[in-house]
């Protein structure tokens, strides 16, 4: 079976967006908080990578850093899960494309929103905190990375973070368009790798490191982060929702649309 085309790309995730729309809340609830957890384990990948690096390595251990960090996404879209950044492209396309409701919509966002930031923060505070993956040696590094997302004023957040999700809702794009393992892989990898590595805020990453930074003893505050998550999602969702879900639509709605059922 041959990989798909853009218009056969945008009726798969229309109809992955019916898939979310419609689940069971108690579904959401469980995928949701895997798929947290799953990016939170990718960024702690990240900074056991990069904090073991010699500071001279420079900009070289951020690109090794970034080569590990996409294998969250690998596990949320090829093993299951529910990644708010992702359903920001999923959802409106299936709301375009009318096969769910905006009530759906908002539905899916809400609980998955909330079960990733349980999901980060069970990583955060007994992976990076109790058994100190984030702390001793790495607690620099931890402490750098959820300082500089926090240090961005709103504007600054809110642009970082559409040029995140611009690429991460890439990589679910594409990662729908591949039929085989290896070439989903490939897809979510290079788009998800860019993005770590340009230093893109993505909001459920912060989810992870700003507690873990905070849980440190690092002189960032709680108000610091709840500034943070509002400005990344905002941005996420211009980037993923704009830049890809409603792009896509616009440009291939009506050739999806003359996809028959049985194709």
């Amino acid at each position: 079976m041959s990989d798909l085309y853009p218009h056969e790309i945008l009726k798969a995730t229309a109809d992955k967006g019916f898939a979310k729309g419609t689940s069971a809340a108690s579904q959401l609830a469980v995928l949701g908080f895997l798929g947290g957890a799953f990016i939170s384990l990718g960024y702690l990948a990240y900074i056991r990578v990069v904090g073991g690096m010699p500071e001279e390595w420079g900009s070289f251990a951020t690109l090794l850093g970034a080569s590990v960090f996409p294998i969250g996404l690998v596990c949320i879209l090829l093993g299951g899960g529910e990644l708010i950044t992702s359903n920001m492209m999923v959802l409106p396309v299936g709301v375009m494309m009318k096969r769910i409701t905006a009530g759906h919509w908002l539905r899916n966002w809400v609980i998955v929103t909330a079960c990733n930031v349980v999901g980060a923060f069970f990583v955060a505070w007994f992976f990076g905190h109790y058994l100190g993956l984030t702390e001793g040696k790495y607690l620099h590094e931890t402490v750098v990375v959820a300082q500089s997302k926090v240090s961005a004023d709103f504007m600054h957040a809110l642009v970082s973070g559409i040029g995140c999700n611009w690429m991460v809702a890439m990589g679910a794009w594409l990662c729908y368009g591949a039929h085989s393992y290896s070439g989903k892989i490939l897809a979510i990898w290079f788009p998800v790798m860019i993005f770590v590595l340009i230093g893109f805020q993505h909001v459920v990453a912060n989810m992870f490191i700003i507690p873990a930074a905070i849980w440190a003893g690092a002189d960032i505050s709680w108000g610091q982060f709840m500034q943070n998550m509002v400005s990344v999602y905002l941005g996420n969702v211009i980037g993923g929702a704009g830049l890809v879900g409603i792009m896509y639509t616009l440009a291939y709605r009506k050739q999806a649309e003359n996809i028959k059922d049985s194709h």
